[in-house]
């Protein structure tokens, strides 16, 4: 029996404004998830980024996921400071103007990554 993936698209809004935004493909519980990111241009708030880690990790099925793919763009500092402060086993490589980074995720919940956070909030926006 074949597998179904699951697809989810994330978005972050700034003042009604869509600044960053995630599309995310699982396989299942125990497979492999894949998310690319990617930002508005310009000057977006400290922390859009970041949130969008969040909201992409803090989704169940990735969550259910042992092992996940990020592609967002090389020189994205913040997107691969948060996967490294949420994920143990981080490695990235570049690939032309992308980052790949590929991750085996923990098997425990969210992480108590709310704490932290400073300022006005993002939304976050996630649709199937």
């Amino acid at each position: 029996m074949a597998r179904q993936e699951l697809h989810r698209h994330v978005e972050i809004t700034d003042d009604e404004r869509t600044v960053a935004a995630a599309e995310v493909t699982s396989e299942g519980p125990g497979g492999t998830a894949w998310a690319s990111l990617r930002a508005e241009s310009g000057h977006i708030p400290p922390g859009r980024r970041a949130s969008l880690v969040d909201a992409v990790l803090d989704l169940p099925e990735v969550q259910q996921s042992a092992h996940l793919k990020v592609v967002f763009p090389l020189g994205d500092g913040e997107t691969l400071q948060r996967l490294q402060a949420r994920c143990p086993d981080v490695r990235t490589h570049a690939a032309g103007a992308s980052a790949i980074t590929e991750v085996n995720l923990p098997s425990r919940g969210p992480a108590a990554h709310q704490a932290g956070r400073r300022g006005k909030q993002a939304t976050v926006q996630i649709s199937p």
